[in-house]
């Protein structure tokens, strides 16, 4: 459980969403699901989850090169981003830690 969340997400779009609507962009573990995620940010910072949305990254192709030993196609990393709403009243301070 503790390898779930590997990072908050700090963008302007991320930001913006946490001073108006109550939600945080985490970075998890790809292979985590909506209850695992949900109990583990609960664990972590202290608050009630209300909704939890999940978005998948990458995948696909991400360039494919022509070297001496034939065409070479590397994979780009893929990745999971959660989108946590949690409880009126309560947030979840991201700068105390740095």
């Amino acid at each position: 459980m503790n390898r779930i969340i590997r990072k908050p997400l700090i963008t302007e779009k991320a930001t913006l969403a946490m001073e108006t609507r109550n939600r945080f962009s985490f970075e998890v573990e790809k292979s985590a699901n909506k209850i695992e995620i949900k109990k583990a940010v609960e664990k972590m910072y202290g608050v009630h989850v209300t909704e939890v949305r999940t978005q998948t990254y990458g995948g696909g192709k991400s360039s494919v090169k022509q070297t001496n030993k034939g065409i070479v196609v590397q994979p780009n990393n893929p990745w999971k981003k959660a989108i946590i709403t949690v409880a009126d009243g309560e947030t979840i301070d991201l700068y105390n830690n740095i």
